[in-house]
């Protein structure tokens, strides 16, 4: 959908990613990977940010892994002084609502869902996955979802899917995983755990 507003799809990948990280920058080989796309559709689409002022080109700020000694690297970043940075952020906010309905039905079909959580870049915040499931769902199908999903989004979404008995027995042990997920900021589209605790 987006990608009709903004004339590429390489553009709201590149965006919805520097907007989910706005502390982060990256070098050019860095983006091609992490969208996946080829390294002169971002050259070009990174020029077009940059020429609005919605990029920024700086010779900082890579991580430790990235800095090489005596290497001049160009980093980009977001420009969160862009005078329509929160229109966007609103828009991209939007968007992945209107993915995440779609995401919710098409999961739901596709198994026995006991609880679905957005996370993370859905909900632009910090956490341990994107997506958090907990059901009887085939693990190639729900691939298959994940990966349509984010050829729309423009980012890789995280996901885990765990069965009902491994989730009971992971918050039994109070399993660390289990609970950073209980402790992150989220969305919950369907909760039958609670439902069914609460009925019994």
């Amino acid at each position: 959908m987006l990608e009709h507003l903004f004339g590429s799809k390489t553009r709201v990948k590149l965006m919805s990613l520097f907007l989910n990280h706005p502390e982060q920058a990256y070098f050019i080989r860095e983006l091609t990977r992490m969208i996946d796309t080829q390294i002169n559709a971002v050259r070009r689409e990174i020029d077009n940010l940059i020429k609005i002022g919605m990029i920024i080109e700086t010779e900082e700020g890579g991580d430790d892994e990235t800095k090489r000694p005596g290497l001049k690297r160009k980093y980009y970043r977001v420009n969160m002084q862009f005078p329509l940075i929160n229109e966007i952020q609103s828009l991209m906010s939007k968007s992945h609502f209107l993915m995440e309905q779609r995401l919710d039905s098409e999961i739901l079909e596709s198994g026995d869902v006991r609880y679905l959580a957005f996370m993370g870049s859905f909900i632009g915040k910090e956490g341990p996955v994107d997506l958090f499931i907990v059901g009887e769902i085939e693990k190639q199908k729900l691939a298959q979802i994940v990966q349509r999903a984010e050829q729309h989004l423009g980012f890789v979404v995280n996901f885990t899917c765990m069965p009902e008995q491994e989730y009971i027995y992971r918050k039994d042990i109070a399993d660390r995983f289990l609970l950073s997920v209980f402790n992150a900021p989220k969305h919950v589209a369907v909760d039958k755990l609670s439902t069914e605790k609460a009925s019994k």
